[in-house]
């Protein structure tokens, strides 16, 4: 029925296109599932590596935030991604308040690099056991703000320690702080009413994920931490504003926080895997040019192809991009990996 199905609908596309040479089609990247969604990489330095971006929190629409960057990375820079989502498995639909389903992680066994931007999952233990096993092969890793929480697991789960909250000796603070630097400490902006200017560390100044960034601002509130700036390096910190426009003045009553950082992660295994992560990235703060260029840089950095960052990254969006605000119970509805597709003509 499949092959049917796939038979009719090329044949109806070529009809399309010969009845009006003119037509442009919609890309669709979705897979024969209805989980993800692919986008093909064609031309530039990332061609050939692939990467996997897994989405999954109830409050700032990594959803939507991550099909955005996907386009991005596939369509300007030629890498190859694959977007998961939290499903539903009663509606087939992404559910991000779904704590317990991200299918299709076993296609991390091929990917160059794993983009995470998850909040409080509970994932069975077939599903936790692809991310384990793609650190511990030493591969590297972008966390995006909830990531820090990426996973809360009860005391009677196999996989506890890797909860945010975790006290295991050597794995104090879960995957968060042992994998990506940190785990949930607190809102220390005002979430809600304090936005944050991202200020490039001076001392840090040359390295290749900070090409081009400058003006970063986002409308999110700065993450509180307690771990940074051991064997991290500091790319961003976080200055608190008083109030929600990037013109908003800054508080200075409240210090400066790391926002964005590198750092080398050290496997069970031995491996060791390069690691970039931000507090910052919900779906609005993907607005900023800058944000999205760290981040980007970002991932030509931990596939070590930092010589072929752009001096000015392309971060252009693809299409139509006006995301979802941040809040518990705002996700759009409904929504299946289709609904990311692409036009064609808003490939540039």
């Amino acid at each position: 029925m499949k092959d049917i199905t796939s038979f009719l609908t090329t044949a109806l596309l070529t009809y399309c296109c010969l009845l009006n040479p003119l037509t442009t089609l919609l890309v669709a990247q979705s897979t024969d599932n209805n989980y993800s969604i692919v986008y093909e990489g064609d031309q530039g330095p990332g061609e050939g590596k692939h990467i996997v971006l897994v989405s999954g929190d109830e409050e700032y629409r990594s959803e939507e935030a991550l099909p955005a960057l996907a386009k991005i990375l596939a369509y300007h820079h030629g890498f190859t991604c694959t977007v998961l989502f939290a499903i539903n498995p009663e509606t087939e639909k992404i559910d991000p308040d779904y704590q317990k389903n991200i299918p299709g992680l076993e296609l991390l066994k091929d990917a160059d690099l794993m983009v995470l931007f998850t909040r409080f999952r509970a994932l069975p233990d077939e599903q936790m056991q692809h991310i384990l096993d793609y650190v511990e092969d030493g591969k590297p890793v972008i966390g995006m703000r909830t990531s820090t929480h990426a996973f809360r697991f009860d005391e009677n789960s196999s996989y506890q320690k890797y909860s945010f909250n975790s006290q295991e000796a050597g794995w104090e603070g879960g995957f968060g702080r042992q994998v990506l630097g940190e785990t949930w400490i607190n809102h220390h902006g005002n979430h809600g009413s304090e936005s944050t200017r991202g200020l490039v560390n001076g001392l840090a100044e040359d390295h290749p994920v900070l090409k081009g960034v400058q003006d970063v601002w986002g409308p999110t509130d700065v993450y509180g931490l307690t771990n940074i700036e051991g064997d991290e390096t500091v790319l961003l910190y976080g200055q608190s504003l008083l109030g929600m426009e990037p013109d908003s003045k800054p508080n200075y009553d409240k210090s400066i926080v790391p926002v964005a950082w590198v750092k080398n992660y050290e496997a069970e295994s031995g491996k060791s895997c390069r690691v970039f992560n931000t507090t910052m990235g919900a779906a609005v703060d993907l607005k900023s040019d800058d944000l999205r260029r760290i981040i980007i840089n970002a991932a030509y950095w931990c596939v070590e192809l930092e010589d072929q960052i752009p001096e000015e990254s392309n971060v252009a969006l693809i299409g139509k991009y006006d995301p979802t605000y941040f809040g518990f119970g705002e996700a759009q509805q409904g929504l299946t990996p289709s609904d990311f597709t692409v036009d064609q003509r808003s490939i540039k």
